[in-house]
């Protein structure tokens, strides 16, 4: 069984993580706020799903959003302007929250009562490496079963752990599965 690629991109080729291009995929299926939080609008709507319940407090505050219930109030208000830098924790804690309440949802969704999920793996793209050193690999699809720890890593934003549990479902692939280590992109449909 190949080991993992040590020097990608040694001699041009190009892609990213697999487990990048699955977060990416997921964080597509959360439907985040698209109205970026330098808008107001935008702004009002993170700040609404950060403060509408006491759960929803707690877990922004965990998440790194820590000013005072009066600041927000003013912020709510419009009688304030959150900094730059307060503008980066709101953002940030309301991804975190977002992820952290849709998690279960779309465990159940992707694990489809067991019946798993069609993932498309579109491999590196070798454009850029000599003729003689390109391999050969295909466009794959593969059937993830068990999202549990994906998802999971996904959520808690722990990146070494969601690369080893997305490994551990492309081991799947066979022989071949350190082919598509790195990938152009990873779709899948739920």
């Amino acid at each position: 069984m190949p080991e993992r690629n040590i020097e990608f991109g040694k001699y041009g080729a190009r892609g990213i993580k697999g487990h990048e291009a699955v977060a990416r995929q997921l964080d597509a299926l959360a439907g985040y706020i698209t109205t970026p939080v330098t808008v107001r609008r935008g702004l009002l709507a993170r700040l609404h799903y950060l403060t509408r319940t006491d759960h929803a407090r707690t877990a922004a505050r965990v998440a790194g959003l820590t000013v005072t219930d009066r600041t927000l109030r003013a912020w709510l208000e419009g009688r304030r302007a959150p900094s730059r830098r307060n503008l980066e924790r709101i953002e940030q804690a309301y991804r975190t929250v977002r992820r952290q309440n849709i998690a279960r949802y779309l465990t159940a969704r992707l694990n489809r009562e067991g019946r798993g999920t069609r993932v498309e793996i579109h491999p590196l793209n070798q454009s850029g490496v000599d003729r003689p050193r390109q391999r050969v690999v295909e466009f794959r699809t593969l059937n993830v079963r068990r999202w549990d720890r994906i998802v999971a890593a996904w959520a808690a934003g722990d990146d070494p752990e969601l690369d080893n549990a997305w490994i551990d479902q492309v081991i799947d692939l066979g022989s071949q599965w350190g082919q598509y280590e790195y990938v152009t992109n990873i779709g899948f449909a739920a």
